[in-house]
Formats: C-alpha cells, sequence, structure tokens
C-alpha cells in the first residue's frame, strides 16, 4: 500500500465510528497543549476488555504529527491487530512523562510544568 493510502486509511478508520472490536485507541502526548511529543496506541480486543498490546512512539522536542515515519508505524501496528475502529483523542491529552516512572506518584512532572494547572480533557486552568 502507498504512503497516501496508509495515511488515508487511520483518517478513514478514525472518522467512521464504533464499528466493532479490536479497536485502537490513538493517544497524544507534550509538555503543553501545542506540541506533540509522544504518541501512544492501544488495542482493546473485546468490551471492558483490557489493552492486550501498546506501542509508544516519542520525539525528541519536533512534532511527532509531523513524522511521517511514525504514521506509517501506527498505521502498521493498527492493520497486524485487524483493527476495526481508531478512537482518537481530541488534541494532546497531557504530559508525556509517566508517573511512577519518571516522577513520584501524586505528584506533577517537573519537566512539564503547563500540565500541573491545567485539566487534560478540558485544557481549562484548574483553581
Amino acid at each position: 500500500m502507498s504512503l497516501q493510502g496508509r495515511k488515508a486509511l487511520l483518517r478513514r478508520k478514525a472518522n467512521r465510528g464504533f464499528r466493532g472490536y479490536p479497536v485502537a485507541t490513538v493517544t497524544l502526548y507534550g509538555p503543553d497543549d501545542q506540541l506533540a511529543t509522544k504518541v501512544a496506541v492501544g488495542i482493546i480486543d473485546r468490551d471492558d476488555g483490557d489493552v492486550v498490546a501498546l506501542e509508544r512512539w516519542f520525539s525528541d522536542g519536533a512534532d511527532i504529527r509531523l513524522d511521517q515515519r511514525v504514521e506509517l508505524a501506527i498505521v502498521d501496528f493498527i492493520r497486524s491487530h485487524t483493527v476495526h475502529t481508531v478512537v482518537m483523542t481530541e488534541g494532546i491529552f497531557g504530559c508525556p512523562h509517566e508517573e511512577v516512572v519518571d516522577y513520584p506518584e501524586g505528584t506533577s512532572c517537573p519537566r512539564c510544568p503547563y500540565w500541573a494547572g491545567h485539566d487534560r480533557g478540558t485544557k481549562e486552568r484548574l483553581q
């Protein structure tokens, strides 16, 4: 399949709505709500199921949404799991670093101060 065909496949699947399982979840992360430096794709094989496969791709400072190699790798990963539904977050969902792994549980990431004061879903400033 051509480069254009693979890119169009991901967009088409994401716009089609629920088509059954397996489902791929595509989530973007970044140091703030403008720059995406990580994308995580999880595969869920049934209703109320756990993630059965997970892949993450990272970028060092460049916006990962512009990296064609990453986009093609995502499409290939999704195809390899015979995904019927793709669900994508709107924009960047939060910090690319992982609680417990990269910073202590219950604290904010010291490398991404933007997210310490913002709601991940709405991006609104928390009181």
